[in-house]
Protein backbone atom coordinates (compact mmCIF):
# COMPACT_ATOMS: atom_id res chain seq x y z
CA UNK A 1 0.00 0.00 0.00
CA UNK A 2 1.49 3.44 -1.09
CA UNK A 3 1.92 6.44 1.56
CA UNK A 4 -0.18 9.48 0.18
CA UNK A 5 0.43 12.77 0.35
CA UNK A 6 -2.48 13.46 2.87
CA UNK A 7 -1.14 10.49 5.54
CA UNK A 8 2.73 12.16 5.17
CA UNK A 9 1.08 15.52 6.37
CA UNK A 10 -0.89 13.99 8.83
CA UNK A 11 2.26 12.35 10.33
CA UNK A 12 4.57 15.43 9.92
CA UNK A 13 1.53 17.33 12.07
CA UNK A 14 1.04 14.59 14.23
CA UNK A 15 4.93 14.52 15.19
CA UNK A 16 5.22 18.13 15.47
CA UNK A 17 1.98 18.21 17.71
CA UNK A 18 3.89 15.81 19.96
CA UNK A 19 6.94 17.68 20.38
CA UNK A 20 5.27 20.98 21.31
CA UNK A 21 3.30 19.40 23.79
CA UNK A 22 6.54 17.86 25.30
CA UNK A 23 7.99 21.16 25.45
CA UNK A 24 5.10 22.92 26.65
CA UNK A 25 4.77 20.88 29.80
CA UNK A 26 9.18 20.76 30.16
CA UNK A 27 9.66 24.12 29.59
CA UNK A 28 10.84 26.07 32.54
CA UNK A 29 9.44 29.58 30.83
CA UNK A 30 5.46 30.22 31.19
CA UNK A 31 5.39 32.56 28.15
CA UNK A 32 7.37 30.05 26.39
CA UNK A 33 5.06 27.19 27.59
CA UNK A 34 1.58 29.43 26.22
CA UNK A 35 3.59 29.26 22.89
CA UNK A 36 3.86 25.83 22.53
CA UNK A 37 0.58 25.38 23.74
CA UNK A 38 -0.53 27.47 20.35
CA UNK A 39 1.54 25.39 18.11
CA UNK A 40 -0.62 22.16 20.01
CA UNK A 41 -3.56 23.64 18.77
CA UNK A 42 -2.74 25.84 15.83
CA UNK A 43 -1.61 21.67 14.58
CA UNK A 44 -4.90 20.43 15.67
CA UNK A 45 -6.69 22.84 13.63
CA UNK A 46 -4.43 21.53 10.68
CA UNK A 47 -5.10 18.26 12.00
CA UNK A 48 -9.09 18.49 11.89
CA UNK A 49 -8.08 20.42 8.14
CA UNK A 50 -6.04 17.32 6.97
CA UNK A 51 -8.97 15.43 7.70
CA UNK A 52 -11.40 17.38 5.64
CA UNK A 53 -13.41 19.03 8.48
CA UNK A 54 -12.95 22.44 7.46
CA UNK A 55 -15.66 23.92 9.78
CA UNK A 56 -14.03 22.44 12.68
CA UNK A 57 -10.45 23.25 11.64
CA UNK A 58 -11.12 27.48 11.43
CA UNK A 59 -12.95 27.08 14.89
CA UNK A 60 -10.18 25.66 16.45
CA UNK A 61 -7.89 28.41 14.74
CA UNK A 62 -10.27 30.96 15.45
CA UNK A 63 -11.59 30.49 19.44
CA UNK A 64 -8.61 28.24 20.87
CA UNK A 65 -5.83 28.93 18.77
CA UNK A 66 -6.46 32.61 18.63
CA UNK A 67 -8.66 33.88 21.67
CA UNK A 68 -7.88 31.11 24.43
CA UNK A 69 -4.09 31.79 24.07
CA UNK A 70 -4.51 35.24 23.72
CA UNK A 71 -6.47 35.22 26.80
CA UNK A 72 -3.77 32.96 28.58
CA UNK A 73 -0.62 35.13 27.68
CA UNK A 74 -2.82 38.16 28.55
CA UNK A 75 -2.98 36.39 31.68
CA UNK A 76 0.49 35.62 32.38
CA UNK A 77 1.47 39.29 31.58
CA UNK A 78 -1.63 40.56 33.76
CA UNK A 79 0.15 39.15 37.27
CA UNK A 80 3.92 39.30 35.66
CA UNK A 81 4.34 35.46 36.83
CA UNK A 82 6.65 35.03 33.52
CA UNK A 83 9.48 33.55 36.03
CA UNK A 84 11.23 30.52 35.84
CA UNK A 85 9.15 27.40 36.99
CA UNK A 86 11.99 25.40 38.23
CA UNK A 87 10.98 22.68 41.09
CA UNK A 88 13.30 19.94 42.05
CA UNK A 89 11.76 16.66 41.44
CA UNK A 90 12.95 13.80 43.52
CA UNK A 91 13.62 10.24 42.24
CA UNK A 92 10.51 8.71 43.54
CA UNK A 93 8.39 10.95 41.60
CA UNK A 94 10.62 10.60 38.38
CA UNK A 95 10.09 7.02 38.84
CA UNK A 96 6.01 7.36 39.08
CA UNK A 97 6.14 9.77 36.27
CA UNK A 98 7.96 7.25 34.39
CA UNK A 99 5.77 4.30 35.11
CA UNK A 100 2.45 6.33 34.60
CA UNK A 101 3.78 6.82 31.28
CA UNK A 102 4.99 3.43 30.45
CA UNK A 103 1.49 2.36 31.17
CA UNK A 104 -0.18 5.38 29.02
CA UNK A 105 2.15 4.11 25.87
CA UNK A 106 1.12 0.58 26.76
CA UNK A 107 -2.27 1.26 27.21
CA UNK A 108 -2.62 3.25 23.51
CA UNK A 109 -0.73 0.79 22.05
CA UNK A 110 -3.02 -2.32 23.29
CA UNK A 111 -6.00 0.16 21.70
CA UNK A 112 -4.27 0.97 18.48
CA UNK A 113 -2.94 -3.16 17.99
CA UNK A 114 -6.41 -4.89 18.99
CA UNK A 115 -9.02 -1.99 17.21
CA UNK A 116 -9.57 -2.34 13.61
CA UNK A 117 -8.65 2.13 12.97
CA UNK A 118 -9.64 1.58 9.05
CA UNK A 119 -8.76 5.04 6.96
CA UNK A 120 -11.50 3.99 4.85
CA UNK A 121 -14.26 4.68 7.79
CA UNK A 122 -13.62 8.45 7.76
CA UNK A 123 -15.79 9.83 4.91
CA UNK A 124 -13.83 11.62 2.45
CA UNK A 125 -15.08 14.95 0.60
CA UNK A 126 -18.84 14.91 2.71
CA UNK A 127 -19.12 17.43 5.27
CA UNK A 128 -21.79 18.43 7.49
CA UNK A 129 -24.28 21.10 7.20
CA UNK A 130 -23.78 23.63 8.81
CA UNK A 131 -27.60 24.21 10.12
CA UNK A 132 -26.81 20.78 11.97
CA UNK A 133 -23.40 21.26 13.69
CA UNK A 134 -25.24 24.99 14.92
CA UNK A 135 -28.26 23.05 16.39
CA UNK A 136 -25.47 20.79 17.60
CA UNK A 137 -23.43 23.76 19.55
CA UNK A 138 -26.24 25.12 21.06
CA UNK A 139 -28.51 22.30 21.73
CA UNK A 140 -29.06 20.97 25.27
CA UNK A 141 -29.61 17.80 24.70
CA UNK A 142 -27.34 14.27 24.37
CA UNK A 143 -24.33 15.07 21.88
CA UNK A 144 -24.90 18.98 22.10
CA UNK A 145 -22.69 21.14 23.52
CA UNK A 146 -24.21 24.39 25.12
CA UNK A 147 -23.29 23.11 28.46
CA UNK A 148 -19.31 22.81 28.13
CA UNK A 149 -19.13 25.80 26.40
CA UNK A 150 -21.03 27.90 29.28
CA UNK A 151 -18.85 26.04 32.03
CA UNK A 152 -15.84 26.91 29.35
CA UNK A 153 -16.84 30.44 29.53
CA UNK A 154 -17.00 30.61 33.31
CA UNK A 155 -13.88 29.10 33.88
CA UNK A 156 -11.83 31.53 32.05
CA UNK A 157 -14.22 34.68 33.15
CA UNK A 158 -13.08 33.22 37.09
CA UNK A 159 -9.44 33.10 36.14
CA UNK A 160 -9.66 36.38 34.74
CA UNK A 161 -10.99 37.43 37.66
CA UNK A 162 -8.19 35.83 39.73
CA UNK A 163 -5.56 37.26 37.00
CA UNK A 164 -6.80 40.86 38.31
CA UNK A 165 -7.15 40.32 41.40
CA UNK A 166 -3.83 38.91 42.06
CA UNK A 167 -2.45 41.94 40.07
CA UNK A 168 -4.12 44.47 42.34
CA UNK A 169 -2.38 43.14 45.64
CA UNK A 170 0.82 43.63 44.85
CA UNK A 171 -0.49 47.31 44.22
Amino acid sequence: MAITLQEIAFYAVAACITVFSILSVTTGKILRAATYLLFVLLGTGFIYGILGYTYLSAVQLIVYAGGIVVLYVFSILLTQSANDMKYSIRKARILSILLTCAVGAALVIFLVVTNDFALNTIPQGEELNVKEIGHALIGTGKYQFVLPFEITGVLLLACMIGAIMIARKKQ
